[in-house]
């Protein structure tokens, strides 16, 4: 082979390969970018559900405390 065809070669095969770096890359960053929104998503549902487990005990213990008799003093 000449040269020239040499060159052409290894031209085509960096552009080849910077493509599919640019693919792969892009798919990379769409599957992070995915698993990003689902830690967010879980992050945002497990939130709620812990503010209206802790809602849900306060006044279940707010209804305790009014339905408590109240403490005689001893004399």
């Amino acid at each position: 082979m000449s040269e020239e065809t040499d060159a052409r070669t290894r031209s085509e095969e960096r552009a080849e390969r910077a493509e599919r770096m640019a693919k792969e890359g892009a798919q990379a960053m769409a599957e992070h970018l995915a698993s990003v929104k689902a830690v967010d998503e879980r992050t945002v549902k497990l939130r709620a559900l812990r503010l209206a487990k802790e809602a849900a005990d306060a006044e279940a213990k707010a209804a305790a405390a009014a339905a408590a008799p109240p403490k005689r003093k001893r004399s």
